[in-house]
C-alpha cells in the first residue's frame, strides 16, 4: 500500500508561482508512474500532468502546458508540481496519484493510490 501526502498548497496571486509536493511513505513508489490531478470548484477531477517511473517522460493537459513542471526525486520519494504565471482558473484541490503502471498515463482509472488533496487559491 502506498500512502501519499500532498503539500504546499495555499493563496497565490495570478501571475505568481506555487509548488506542490507529494511525499510516498513506501520505495516502491519509485516504480510506479505518478501524476497530478486536479478538482475545480464544482467540477469533476480532472488530469493535470504526469511523470513515468524514473521522471524521464512527462505529459501535461495543454491548459498547463509552458507554465507547470512535473519533477521527481526518486531517493526522497517525493513528485512535486512546479506551478507559474497561475491563473484563475488554476483554483482547484490537487491531488497526487501513483499509477499500478511504471509508463505515464492521463487515464485516471490506471491510477490507484491518491493522496488527501491540497487546495490551491488563485486571487485575480
Amino acid at each position: 500500500q502506498v500512502q501519499l501526502v500532498e503539500s504546499g498548497g495555499g493563496s497565490v496571486q495570478a501571475g505568481g508561482s506555487l509548488k506542490l509536493s507529494c511525499v510516498a511513505s513506501t520505495d516502491g513508489f519509485r516504480h510506479r508512474a505518478t501524476g497530478w490531478f486536479r478538482q475545480p470548484p464544482g467540477k469533476g477531477r480532472e488530469f493535470v500532468a504526469t511523470i513515468n517511473y524514473s521522471g524521464a517522460n512527462t505529459f501535461y493537459v495543454d491548459a498547463v502546458k509552458g507554465r507547470f513542471t512535473i519533477s521527481r526525486d526518486n531517493a526522497k520519494n517525493t513528485v512535486t508540481l512546479q506551478m507559474d504565471r497561475v491563473k484563475s482558473e488554476d483554483t482547484a484541490v490537487y491531488y497526487c496519484a501513483a499509477s499500478r503502471l511504471s509508463f505515464h498515463s492521463e487515464i485516471m482509472s490506471r491510477y490507484e493510490h491518491w493522496g488527501q488533496g491540497t487546495q490551491v487559491t488563485v486571487s485575480s
